[in-house]
């Protein structure tokens, strides 16, 4: 008799059974390559010091070459300017609601 036909004879939750520790050995052989590949690269990464291979400037150095942006200064306004920019602010509200009314959905 084949180890299949064995298997396929068995009890479902023996079969069960069987399946997942099968999957777990082969989950647990992966994630231990997966782990020695890992290590092996970054002691390459360290062993080469891609920084100083590649010479990247700093941080610092990156700040330094960057533009400096420049902002206006806000202007002051007085309380008269103030309540002149509102009312002409109603006034072309209105116009606009004169123009524009709004209608509503029936």
């Amino acid at each position: 008799m084949s180890f299949l036909k064995k298997i396929q004879d068995q009890p479902k939750n023996v079969r069960k059974a069987i399946f997942w520790v099968t999957i777990t050995i082969v989950g647990a052989i992966f994630l231990f390559a997966w782990v020695q590949v890992f290590k092996a690269r970054v002691e390459q990464a360290r062993e080469k010091n891609l920084l100083d291979q590649y010479k990247l400037p700093g941080f610092e150095e990156g700040l330094k070459d960057l533009p400096k942006i420049e902002t206006p200064e806000i202007p002051e306004f007085t309380e008269e300017e103030l309540k002149a920019l509102e009312e002409a602010d109603k006034k072309i509200q209105e116009e606009n609601q004169k123009s524009f009314p709004q209608t509503t959905n029936p």
